[in-house]
């Protein structure tokens, strides 16, 4: 299981771990995955500081990542979670519907979901997602409880990679044969 440090991971560094992750995995060619940025109009800029202070989305976004992984397309979307309680509610049905439809095109959805708590970083895969969404939908719990984790899916860090994703992705795949 991973450890990332004492105080855990602040804010946006899980983000910023995985964008550092991105750029290794680009620069050896194992990987070219962006980052997408949410679409915005803003409505109000401090002039002093130059930052946007008021905006509002143009459209719903899909995932946070996409790209290719050694020509198998890819899309994933990172989620942080203070508990022991992942509430289905930070997952939004067009991203389900997104995965989904990537996945029926032969690609790999997933989500990079990090126990601030914990300490600990989880891969889902597009089908226990949907697993749990289902649940939901047909009136059980709107929530993931950590005890209901498969324990190897679970990342920890090797080989200099901040967030290690690929060896779960080569899992996902040898499931999928």
């Amino acid at each position: 299981m991973a450890a990332w440090n004492s105080r855990g991971l602040r804010g946006s560094t899980f983000e910023e771990l995985i964008n550092q992750t991105n750029e290794q995995y680009e620069q050896m060619n194992l990987a070219l995955i962006q980052k997408i940025p949410t679409p915005i109009t803003p409505v109000k800029i401090d002039q002093g500081s130059r930052h946007i202070t008021l905006a509002y989305f143009d459209k719903v976004s899909t995932v946070d990542y996409i790209g290719a992984v050694q020509g198998i397309p890819v899309c994933f979307d990172a989620k942080e979670c203070k508990t022991d309680t992942f509430p289905l509610a930070n997952v939004h049905e067009h991203q389900i519907e997104f995965m989904q439809k990537f996945e029926e095109q032969g690609g790999i959805a997933f989500l990079l979901i990090y126990y601030t708590t914990r300490d600990e970083l989880y891969y889902m895969r597009y089908r226990q997602i949907q697993k749990f969404w289902d649940r939901a939908k047909n009136g059980g719990r709107k929530s993931i409880r950590f005890d209901e984790l498969e324990s190897n899916w679970f990342m920890e860090l090797k080989r200099g990679y901040f967030v290690p994703y690929l060896d779960c992705i080569q899992k996902d795949l040898d499931r999928r044969d």
